[in-house]
């Protein structure tokens, strides 16, 4: 992607909307996108996923964007858990309605109506996204800059960027320090990677930091697991299994042979 393009479209006086879950790579593509693209050409959006994100969301958010503003968007006809208890079953990798749904949905449809009420930027925008391709092989592949042609259409002139793409990780973390800024709680905590507090894409150790962290909503994901009869581990493997951590007692493996006894005494 040729730098001389986003500086056309910076020049020709495009919103910029920055995609923001309060996460590192969130926050970092704003700070970099703040160095050269002028305030007033910036939005910033969140996708909102009521119960299910990390505490203080919003607040990191609202805390590290300044003076820009912040479009709060969600569907309003279900939840995340909603949509699990409909189908269910819990989204997949390749089936991940939680992204196209609750996310990527509300998300554009907030964009082309921020556009509408706003014709100072002549329909002009760049949807700027966090991924980065060290991050999964599928990341890896993605195109960093294209032209968006469905939402290009009724006078508006649409492209998707990935301003980070080509960061590592420890290039996150060195940008959000060099400018004074922290990273939201859960990182501190332990937490490699910040979307939903329980992700199907999250490791195993971030899954029993989420568990620990987060004990009344790792509850819930445990009895919707065993309400629906579907896991979601794709491996088939349940929660408490990934995790080690059990929601009731573990069963006494001796409990039946002292039944037993004091039954026949």
């Amino acid at each position: 992607m040729n730098t001389d393009t986003i500086l056309g479209l910076v020049a020709r006086g495009a919103l910029f909307v920055v995609n923001h879950s309060a996460g590192k790579d969130s926050q970092a593509m704003f700070i970099k996108l703040r160095m050269f693209v002028p305030q007033e050409q910036l939005v910033v959006i969140h996708a909102e996923l009521p119960g299910v994100e990390w505490e203080g969301t919003l607040e990191h958010i609202r805390d590290t964007i300044g003076e820009v503003p912040l479009l709060v968007c969600r569907n309003e006809n279900k939840t995340f858990l909603d949509m699990v208890e409909h189908r269910q079953m819990w989204p997949s990798p390749k089936n991940r309605q939680c992204t196209s749904d609750l996310k990527r949905g509300p998300i554009e449809r907030t964009i082309r109506r921020y556009l509408k009420d706003n014709p100072r930027f002549g329909g002009l925008v760049v949807n700027c996204m966090g991924m980065r391709a060290e991050e999964s092989p599928g990341r890896s592949k993605l195109q960093p800059f294209k032209y968006h042609e469905r939402n290009s259409v009724a006078g508006r002139e649409w492209y998707d960027w990935l301003p980070i793409h080509d960061m590592s990780r420890d290039e996150v973390f060195a940008l959000i320090e060099s400018v004074g800024e922290k990273p939201h709680w859960a990182y501190e905590a332990g937490m490699t990677r910040l979307s939903c507090c329980f992700c199907i894409m999250s490791s195993q150790e971030d899954l029993k930091t989420a568990a620990r962290l987060n004990p009344d909503l790792y509850r819930t994901y445990v009895q919707t697991e065993r309400r629906i009869g579907h896991t979601m581990n794709m491996a088939g493997r349940t929660l408490e299994e990934v995790t080690g951590v059990y929601i009731d007692p573990m069963p006494d493996p001796f409990q039946d042979f002292f039944d037993a006894v004091a039954r026949a005494a």
